[in-house]
């Protein structure tokens, strides 16, 4: 019976990306050996999540409240948006403590090739928040890759009637790399997003 319950933790744990049998069993004995109290708190967080996180009204990240606390945060510069893919973009970005403005997140980027057309993204409330508000700014900050690219450029398109600046992440080499292992595309973006020192 032990056993069975125990096979079941293990199947549910490979349910989670990048998880695969040997982790989820490692997982399951540490769970299995963890004070109980600690265990039934992740427990608990995983429920609280599952019934109480929902979207932003305003620009779509994860919140149990109406307003996300970057939406209701006064402090925040209110004429920046930084148009990110996912909600999980957000925690990346407030990590560096450059950006103090809003976001808007796209709930995922434009793919023809899987059939992920305007409509399904958050694009249409962007133009909205721009139209609406005394937005000064768009921080396009879609992954760099074929998807991220092109997603960028059509929201570009888009955002153009509005006279406002609309910009792109830069990248390119990473800091303490040589430019020697650097591939030709990195390099070359690093080029085009070179700046004045």
């Amino acid at each position: 019976m032990a056993q069975n319950i125990i096979e079941e933790l293990i199947t549910n744990l490979t349910k989670l990306p990048g998880i695969g049998r040997k982790t989820a069993q490692r997982l399951a004995f540490f769970i299995l050996s963890m004070p109980k109290e600690d265990a039934l708190s992740i427990s608990e967080s995983i429920k609280a999540v599952k019934e109480k996180a929902r979207f932003c009204s305003v620009c779509f990240n994860i919140s149990s409240d109406d307003l996300c606390s970057f939406c209701s945060d006064t402090t925040r510069q209110r004429d920046k948006i930084c148009v990110v893919e996912e909600p999980s973009n957000i925690v990346i970005i407030e990590k560096t403590g450059a950006f103090k403005g809003l976001y808007h997140v796209l709930m995922g980027v434009l793919s023809p090739v899987d059939d992920i057309q305007p409509q399904q993204l958050r694009i249409k409330e962007l133009l909205e928040r721009v139209a609406n508000g005394n937005i000064e700014e768009v921080i396009i900050a879609t992954n760099p890759n074929t998807k991220g690219e092109y997603t960028a450029k059509y929201i570009g398109e888009l955002l153009k009637p509005f006279k406002i600046k609309v910009t792109r992440i830069a990248y390119g080499l990473p800091i303490g790399s040589d430019i020697e292992f650097a591939d030709e595309v990195t390099l070359a973006k690093s080029l085009e997003g070179r700046r004045d020192i």
